[in-house]
């Protein structure tokens, strides 16, 4: 096993530069970059002043009437959001720069890249945990019973439901919801503003965590409802498989009530396709942030602040928080595939190879 995690980890490294490489180009190749975008703004500005007198801009860029910018002032630029440079060789300082865990600063907020993701983690982190939690805890005892009552009409009316909500995208259930409780048109039940209210600070600790849960009700369950289906329907196959194999006939047959067949033979094999994707589910939801979602409910997360880097060509951030997740992914998938030989002992990487 020590040899196979050495050369996954060796993998990882051109699968990482490969990444970072077609989206660096990718970028070259989009109109409208940082430069652009501020000589814009500085001549839309300096524009309006009126006439053709020079209109001082906050860099130093001068504007002359129908001239525009500076050449010298565009160079400026340039050199300031260091496109001066070829673009192998800003490839490469990024890189660099990125193995030491230096992100840069935003060309956007003129903020730290790693400041404004810690900023943002805690909306990330709140729709995660609690997404996570309930799809597990609400999908597998839901998918066991359907498994036990395979055919009845619980089985059929439970199908119907998970179906439906897996066939409503999340921002539509999301409007359903802020409609009919966050003061839409029927009740106001539910805040509309943040992770908490706005004198949370002020609150007694019971009062905070119960605030905290209130403001987490609609968003997470517009961004839940649609996994279950998923979830329960795999726990249900899985465990509908196992249950027709021939050890569980033969432990019925010992006189086993269904209970301890159930719960002490079938439940472990049965649940090995769904502890095995538990790394990936659990790392996904914390930064699979839903950009509908965050806009929604105001929430200011990771969904909502890869969405404006892209628009304004904020190139720090987007390449920064692709190499943090592209990374993070690596090391998931690594260690969903360890898990596979922790919870089956019959599977060996060495007879795999």
């Amino acid at each position: 096993m020590t040899a196979y995690i050495i050369r996954r980890l060796l993998l990882m490294i051109p699968t990482l530069l490969g990444v970072m490489a077609v989206t660096f180009l990718v970028i070259q190749f989009v109109p409208g970059g940082p430069v652009e975008r501020m000589i814009a703004q500085l001549e839309k500005h300096d524009s309006g002043s009126g006439g053709e007198t020079l209109a001082p801009a906050g860099n130093g860029a001068s504007y002359r009437g129908g001239k525009g910018l500076d050449p010298a002032q565009i160079e400026a630029l340039r050199r300031l959001y260091g496109f001066d440079k070829p673009a192998h060789e800003r490839f490469a300082t990024m890189i660099w720069n990125f193995l030491r865990f230096e992100f840069g600063e935003s060309y956007y907020h003129h903020r730290r890249v790693v400041d404004l993701v810690i900023e943002k983690l805690p909306v990330s982190i709140s729709l995660g945990v609690w997404s996570f939690l309930l799809t597990y805890l609400v999908s597998i005892p839901l998918g066991i019973r359907k498994a036990v009552r395979h055919g009845s009409r619980f089985d059929a009316w439970t199908s119907v439901l998970i179906l439906a909500g897996y066939s409503i995208p999340g921002f539509v259930l999301g409007i359903l919801l802020i409609v009919l409780f966050g003061g839409g048109s029927f009740w106001s039940v539910f805040p509309m503003r943040g992770l908490v209210s706005d004198n949370w600070e002020l609150l007694s600790w019971p009062a905070r965590i119960s605030d905290y849960l209130w403001h987490m009700v609609l968003p997470v369950t517009a961004s839940t409802v649609s996994s279950f289906a998923v979830m329960t329907m795999l726990t249900k196959n899985s465990f509908l498989e196992e249950i027709s194999r021939q050890y569980v006939i033969t432990a019925r047959a010992k006189g086993l009530s269904e209970r301890a067949v159930l719960y002490r033979h079938v439940f472990r094999n049965a649940m090995i396709p769904l502890v095995t994707g538990f790394p990936g589910s659990f790392v996904a939801a914390f930064f699979s942030g839903s950009l509908l979602i965050e806009t929604l409910f105001s929430l200011d997360g990771l969904g909502l602040l890869g969405y404006e880097s892209v628009i304004n060509r904020d190139y720090p951030v987007v390449m920064a928080t692709l190499y943090f997740f592209t990374l993070l992914g690596l090391v998931t998938k690594l260690l969903t595939d360890l898990s596979y030989v922790l919870v089956d002992p019959r599977i060996t990487f060495a007879s795999a190879q």
